[in-house]
């Protein structure tokens, strides 16, 4: 298969890439480089079957051959780079799906868009199924990035609708792994480098709000069998990708302390807004559609996470 990546210099987008050039694909690889990096795809540089295209994908998207697939995994992800670049992500979650999505409908091509557990919001129904609607504040901090993703499964499903294109939406759960940023907000990177610096860990709040981790490898397998499963009656509707196990942030945090031999301390903060009490991954659906389920365990994922880190930090000293 031939396909587009949008995205695809960022934490997920370029593992992706790297998954589907070892299944055999060509892989044509979009990205503007406001949070990805060519370090994450350095590597395929010379690869015969890899391209990379420096695009920003609200605008036209001009491939110029045959295209089989597109994965739609443009955006800011982090709290941290949403905050920042609001404008950026409502655009990137409206036009930027509009006009990939428009591109996989021009070709005939198979599409699936990267969605969020962030489209439950600060959810009431504790774990998530697919079928919950969600509860989210659409004027709060964080809307830019929930209403951005539910836009975009709105618009996903009226292409499906509408134009029957091939469309799949993954929901991803919080994931995390190597060639995450230092420094992108998110809570395993943050603790992981405060801890190797010997800095006190930042928790929010009293740290009883919960959230399950997906290692990236993991995470990677559930969306590449959601892109390759054989059309059905219900592939199209939104499928949860993530791990269920469930665990506070303060006990992440003790874990990671651990993991690391860090003498760091633990400094409570105050919690930001809507920021989610809960997030739980029900994979029903992912585990009879797909037959998938995670299989690294925290401490396996956490370890092999916290050595990425280690090397990157040595390597900026």
């Amino acid at each position: 298969m031939r396909i587009v990546i949008t995205g695809g210099a960022g934490f997920l987008g370029s593992h992706l890439c790297d998954r589907l050039l070892k299944l055999g694909n060509e892989v044509l690889c979009l990205d503007n480089l406001s949070t990805g990096t060519v370090e994450n795809i350095a590597h395929l540089l010379g690869h015969e079957r890899f391209r990379f295209y420096k695009h920003d994908v609200t605008e036209y998207i001009f491939i110029g051959q045959s295209v089989d697939a597109v994965m739609h995994f443009a955006s800011p992800a982090s709290p941290r780079d949403y905050l920042e670049l609001p404008i950026q992500t409502l655009k990137v979650g409206a036009l930027g799906t509009h006009k990939t999505i428009g591109l996989a409908k021009h070709e005939k091509a198979r599409f699936l868009m990267a969605s969020t557990s962030e489209t439950y919001g600060d959810p009431l129904v504790n774990p998530q199924p697919e079928t919950y609607w969600g509860n989210v504040n659409p004027i709060g901090l964080r809307g830019v990035y929930d209403e951005a993703k539910r836009f975009a499964e709105a618009l996903v499903m009226a292409y499906h609708r509408y134009h029957d294109v091939d469309t799949r939406i993954a929901r991803i759960f919080n994931t995390y792994g190597p060639r995450m940023r230092p420094h992108d907000g998110r809570v395993v990177s943050n603790f992981i480098v405060q801890a190797l610096q010997e800095e006190a860990l930042t928790v929010y709040g009293r740290g009883d709000q919960t959230r399950s981790f997906c290692f990236v490898e993991d995470e990677i397998e559930g969306l590449v069998r959601l892109l390759m499963a054989p059309k059905s009656e219900d592939i199209h509707l939104p499928v949860n990708i993530g791990n269920p196990h469930e665990l506070t942030v303060l006990e992440i945090a003790e874990k990671i302390i651990k993991l690391t031999g860090s003498r760091s301390r633990i400094l409570f903060e105050p919690l930001p807004e809507d920021d989610p009490k809960v997030r739980r991954p029900d994979i029903t659906r992912a585990m009879q559609l797909l037959d998938w389920a995670p299989r690294i365990s925290l401490e396996e994922g956490l370890s092999r996470t916290i050595e990425y880190f280690r090397s990157k930090l040595e390597k900026e000293r």
